[in-house]
């Protein structure tokens, strides 16, 4: 490709977010504003990595024949590019591990393309244009099928020397009671990570060893909530349970980081009492709050992008200031 021909696709149109999850690849195509243009999603090819490939670029494709524009192309995916060897690492598709994804995408669309963890690029999103927009400093939590982070400070996202700012996920559970020692297997090879405790099969798993029934994360919810029925009151303990260990695993984010506004996202960021609950509950590990009882000012919201932001922060990892390059 000629440097001619780089200088035009770098002159871009519109941004293009491309969400590589486990089971879906969403693309989705913003104007300059950040408005939605066009937006399509197929089903994540399971076993096959260069189909995996094919299917990002023809997602691409189709969105710049539907809008007759060409886009800038970031994407999320699950793991991080190891700077040294620009190979994938720490991806739970595990098919994806010691490939080189961004290499391959470039030679594919025949542009340069940024990857960032899906985790990152949730909060690039809510920091940019969602909840936590005009925060100088920006925590972004997924609490899902995984537990991941991301860290965005004056809009720029950090990813490290070893690409894995924001991997709180993978610490250990702080301040632990004697029956959370030596906490569950990670698949990482560790024992008690936060992951094992606050991802959305951590909260099932602490109910069912608890009370000895195997229920999702939204029937615990839904029957706490319901206090005339029977199992209530151990539903609304395993929440309980679950938001102090919520509370003291971002206390220690705001001890290392002291973010402005925490974010949180995936499927538990739907669970609405977190939001008044934790900030009630942080305080008591938080330093800050045990010199001179000073108050907590770290604010905890909800998303305002919701499922989208994966996808949204996929595409801003063009900022503004790279309109034309």
């Amino acid at each position: 490709m000629s440097s001619g021909e780089v200088c035009k696709i770098w002159v871009k149109d519109m941004r293009i977010g491309v969400d590589l999850g486990g089971t879906k690849i969403e693309a989705i195509a913003l104007g300059h504003s950040g408005e939605i243009l066009a937006r399509r999603r197929v089903k994540t090819p399971k076993a096959d990595y260069t189909e995996t490939v094919k299917a990002v670029a023809d997602l691409v494709s189709q969105l710049e024949a539907e809008t007759g524009r060409t886009g800038s192309v970031g994407m999320g995916m699950p793991g991080a590019v190891a700077p040294g060897t620009g190979l994938l690492k720490n991806a739970n598709s595990v098919r994806l591990n010691g490939k080189p994804l961004q290499a391959d995408l470039e030679a594919a669309l025949q542009r340069p393309v940024r990857l960032a963890n899906d985790a990152d690029c949730f909060t690039l999103s809510e920091a940019t244009d969602g909840a936590a927009v005009g925060a100088a400093c920006v925590f972004g939590v997924i609490i899902g099928t995984g537990t991941g982070g991301g860290v965005v400070v004056r809009g720029q996202l950090l990813s490290g020397p070893n690409a894995i700012a924001g991997e709180w996920g993978h610490n250990s559970l702080p301040w632990p009671q004697p029956e959370e020692l030596p906490g569950p297997a990670c698949y990482c090879g560790k024992f008690g990570c936060i992951e094992t405790f606050l991802s959305g099969p951590g909260l099932v798993r602490d109910h069912e060893t608890v009370v000895g029934e195997k229920l999702d994360a939204a029937g615990i919810v839904a029957l706490a909530e319901n206090r005339a029925l029977q199992g209530s009151v151990a539903a609304e303990a395993t929440l309980q349970r679950y938001e102090r260990r919520l509370a003291k695993a971002l206390a220690s984010v705001i001890n290392l980081l002291d973010p402005d506004v925490i974010v949180l996202g995936g499927g538990l960021s739907n669970i609405q009492r977190l939001y008044d609950t934790v900030p009630e509950l942080w305080g008591e590990y938080v330093f800050s709050a045990g010199v001179g009882g000073e108050a907590v000012r770290t604010r905890l919201l909800p998303p305002k992008h919701s499922d989208s932001s994966g996808v949204r922060g996929a595409a801003w990892l063009w900022p503004k200031n790279s309109e034309k390059k």
